[in-house]
């Protein structure tokens, strides 16, 4: 996206970025293509952990709820911080209960490094469990959808920046 040096917020940093490049570090843009496509992974990782867990009478059910729990939480976080941005406000909190976290020890965005760390632990999971093939049919369209979106979305930031980078 933005070139790491640079303080998002900052005017300066803002003026050596075209509408294009501001627009994909909006929190509405954000939002809907990172952090609501991880809230689905982690709900559908702790629906996909409850579902073994009822089979196996384990703790399985426990910490499926804790996951999905937080992923909703997350969820409604991501989804108000879009909201706000639509209507040109900043929102007081971060895009997830982990960064939130962050916020309040004063690193929020490595916070919010860890939570992507998670995300694609729980990716990475659900592939390696096999859990992905026990998806039900609208579980699996959700999954679909938040993968399309996410990569497709990354690679459209980086293809842009590279044509950007190109012409200077």
């Amino acid at each position: 996206m933005a070139d790491d040096t640079c303080d998002r917020k900052s005017d300066a940093c803002q003026q050596g970025m075209d509408a294009i490049q501001r627009f994909f570090l909006r929190p509405f843009f954000l939002s809907c293509t990172i952090g609501i496509p991880f809230c689905l992974f982690k709900i559908l990782f702790g629906l996909s952990m409850m579902r073994a867990g009822s089979s196996t009478g384990g703790s399985l059910v426990f910490w499926g709820l804790v996951v999905t729990t937080w992923a909703v939480a997350d969820l409604l976080m991501n989804a108000g911080k879009s909201v706000l941005d639509l209507f040109h406000y900043t929102a007081p909190f971060e895009y997830c209960t982990i960064a939130q976290l962050g916020r309040i020890l004063g690193m929020p965005l490595v916070f919010l490094a860890f939570d992507t760390l998670l995300t694609f632990v729980i990716i990475s999971a659900m592939l390696w469990t096999g859990w992905i093939a026990t998806l039900t049919p609208v579980e699996s369209i959700l999954w679909y959808a938040a993968t399309t979106m996410n990569l497709i979305s990354l690679s459209l930031v980086s293809l842009y920046n590279e044509i950007r980078r190109g012409k200077n």
